[in-house]
């Protein structure tokens, strides 16, 4: 029974089939230069960029290290500080301690911190009885005029310090922000096999451009656990010379895992959480007290503009009729 089925030669299919093969073969060829992945590009790109960020972080970082630790002191402070004989109040190591934690190491950061304690009072005195003197004229007895300027200078005997409690502070503000993210890098390592040096130098370089400070502090510590016999003495100075809670509770462990040989991935997990933690509550603090705040300034700026804004309309009209 025919159908009216029309059934195609054999020699017409296998041409029509080596035909198609061959199309397909052309169009897997061709298909990655007609139509690009966009996205293979894109991440090229971002990790290239990535790669150049890093490399001028590592670059601002060792330029600053090199600043930090191998300026020498100028001329001119070395000579305040041996003709005054100033060296003498640096020796119970406190100022070297304050100095070390603000991110300023060295010889030369010691004398010009020492310099300027002698120079900022006097600099700071000469400069308020010129301007009492000479701008203001008051009719103040001139012993009064020199009081007021001594105790303008007494203030600036204490400019140094503050200086340095402020650089603390911002530079411990950075380290808390960036060291839960650095022991999350220091776990990954860790638990990879890695050793504890290398370990410490890769999450050096990772970190870098999310917190220098950080970044500095772990590589100092890599150079410290090189050259230092003892190493707990260089987990130590890492504790001391940041003076953060977190970091000193990370040191305890590092020294415990190095002293006893306990595992250390599960501690830094811990560890990790609750730096993070910490700084989650204290961003909440911080929303917390901003209500308060924000009552004095309401009051003194925004209530009388809303007060004058509803108030002058009923005004003009009352002294229209």
């Amino acid at each position: 029974m025919n159908l009216g089925v029309h059934i195609p030669d054999p020699e017409q299919l296998a041409a029509i089939m080596a035909g198609l093969s061959a199309f397909s073969a052309v169009l897997v060829v061709s298909w990655p230069y007609v139509f690009r992945d966009t996205l293979s590009e894109r991440m090229r790109r971002v990790e290239g960029e990535r790669e150049r960020i890093r490399q001028r972080e590592r670059a601002r970082l060792e330029e600053k290290s090199k600043v930090s630790l191998r300026v020498e002191p100028k001329r001119l402070f070395q000579a305040i500080v041996d003709r005054f004989r100033l060296a003498k109040q640096a020796e119970d190591g406190e100022i070297v301690r304050k100095l070390s934690m603000a991110g300023y190491r060295g010889h030369a950061a010691v004398t010009a911190f020492l310099a300027f304690r002698l120079i900022a009072p006097v600099a700071i005195f000469t400069a308020c009885l010129l301007y009492i003197l000479l701008v203001v004229r008051p009719e103040a007895p001139l012993l009064l005029v020199v009081a007021m300027a001594a105790a303008m200078g007494a203030l600036g005997y204490f400019s140094p310090a503050i200086f340095v409690r402020n650089r603390i502070t911002k530079r411990q503000q950075s380290i808390r922000r960036s060291w839960p993210e650095a022991l999350d890098l220091l776990l990954i390592t860790v638990e990879a096999g890695m050793g504890i040096e290398s370990a410490f130098r890769k999450v050096g370089e990772e970190i870098g451009t999310q917190s220098p400070e950080t970044a500095e502090e772990i590589l100092l510590t890599t150079a410290e656990l090189s050259y230092l016999q003892d190493r707990r003495q260089a987990f130590e100075n890492l504790g001391q010379r940041t003076g953060v809670e977190g970091v000193r509770a990370v040191v305890t462990s590092l020294i415990q895992a190095e002293k006893y040989g306990t595992p250390l991935g599960q501690a830094l997990r811990v560890m990790a959480q609750e730096n993070r933690d910490m700084r989650m509550s204290e961003a909440e603090k911080r929303a917390a007290a901003l209500p308060p705040k924000l009552t004095v300034p309401m009051i003194l700026f925004f209530l009388p503009v809303l007060f004058a804004v509803i108030i002058t309309p009923a005004v003009i009209q009352i002294m229209s009729t």
